[in-house]
């Protein structure tokens, strides 16, 4: 369940745009630390998308290890589309965003 809002959390932005990237394709967990290098700070915005469950380490089908977005990181992607209103509300009713 995605919990805090982007105004109470200042990594907040970090943690979206890398999920967001995450799930614009198949990722491997070396291309994915090599693309995070490039934020700042790196590793918070990882450790904080790993523990709050919106991305998760995988092996893939030929035993590589791959980074891929949770059924929470969906969550959270779906709460920062602007084009689909209508799922973003019912995830943050749901997520007790709304009341």
């Amino acid at each position: 369940m995605v919990k805090k809002t982007q105004k109470d959390d200042p990594l907040a932005s970090l943690v979206v745009d890398r999920v967001w990237w995450v799930a614009r394709a198949p990722r491997s967990y070396d291309e994915t630390m090599e693309a995070w290098r490039t934020s700042c700070p790196r590793l918070p915005v990882w450790e904080e998308a790993v523990d709050r469950g919106y991305v998760a380490r995988r092996r893939g089908e030929d035993g590589r290890a791959t980074v891929e977005v949770t059924p929470e990181g969906r969550e959270l992607l779906a709460l920062d589309d602007p084009l689909n209103d209508e799922l973003s509300a019912n995830v943050a009713v749901r997520s007790g965003f709304m009341k």
